[in-house]
């Protein structure tokens, strides 16, 4: 399984990266057979959120590493080095640029971008 990785380097560019999330096959359930899953990551909270069709914000880091599950619409976000993406339904975006330069993010659906963010440990 694949992710859309934003992070900072030492110099404070914000940079993507395709990251591969590691799925092994086991016990997640009990009795139900066997699945593939990931590591557990501590996490502290959950929020939704919605931004309004034509938002638009100014450039900034993310204030907590975080992972972003995109339920509808689509924003796209502009790492600092000017290296852009597309998040839509279904795209997962882990967010660890929490200094230096930032990311830019615009809503370009027709409709209002909705997702489920989930604040790591």
């Amino acid at each position: 399984m694949k992710i859309n990785h934003l992070y900072a380097d030492a110099s404070g560019e914000s940079h993507w990266r395709d990251e591969e999330v590691k799925l092994q096959e086991r016990s997640f359930a009990p009795p139900a057979r066997d699945i593939h899953i990931s590591a557990l990551l501590p996490a502290t909270g959950l929020v939704f959120l919605r931004l309004n069709a034509g938002w638009d914000e100014p450039i900034h880091p993310t204030p907590r590493s975080q992972t972003l599950l995109c339920l509808a619409g689509a924003v796209r976000v502009t790492a600092s080095d000017g290296e852009a993406r597309e998040i839509g339904p279904g795209n997962i975006w882990r967010m660890d640029d929490t200094a230096g330069k930032g990311h830019h993010t615009a809503v370009i659906s027709a409709e209002d971008f909705e997702a489920a963010v989930v604040q790591l440990g």
